[in-house]
């Protein structure tokens, strides 16, 4: 998104939607709670997976009309190849890795449960891309674009 904004010479949106940015604040902020406490923050992690909290804040947009409009903005970036489900598994894996939490030992069980729901999430979202792949495309008309009417 940054990059797209960027190359529209749009600096103000290119230092917002900075993933990098993102990335480096919540990355530290996880390695300091696992050094703190593996068994509550592997089970926060697991519970905002669960709850879908950790997503796109335009999950929230809303035009007045169209009640799923981040379902359908969602899938024609996704079509669009902009973000897609492949890159949020590749995103999970990258900070599974990162985070070394499919290497935390001495978990208690419900942090074991958590861990191990975490540890399958990019195998399933992308068996559920597969599936999505497999959908008919219908067409969705966006009012806060003039009601241009996209393939989702």
């Amino acid at each position: 998104m940054a990059r797209l904004a960027t190359k529209d010479g749009d600096s103000v949106l290119a230092r917002i939607a900075d993933e990098k940015r993102h990335e480096n604040a919540y990355t530290r902020i996880i390695e300091k709670l696992l050094e703190v406490d593996p068994n509550t923050t592997m089970q926060a992690i697991a519970n905002m997976m669960r709850k879908r909290i950790i997503t796109m804040p335009l999950h929230l947009m809303y035009d007045g009309q169209d009640l799923n409009l981040f379902e359908h903005f969602f899938a024609t970036f996704q079509k669009q190849g902009v973000y897609t489900s492949r890159h949020y598994s590749e995103i999970l894996e990258f900070f599974i890795t990162r985070w070394e939490l499919e290497k935390l030992e001495g978990l208690m069980e419900e942090a074991r449960r958590a861990q191990d729901f975490v540890r399958q999430l990019p195998r399933n979202i992308r068996r559920l891309e597969n599936r999505a792949k497999i959908l008919q495309s219908r067409q969705v008309k966006f009012s806060w674009i003039f009601n241009v009417s996209l393939s989702v």
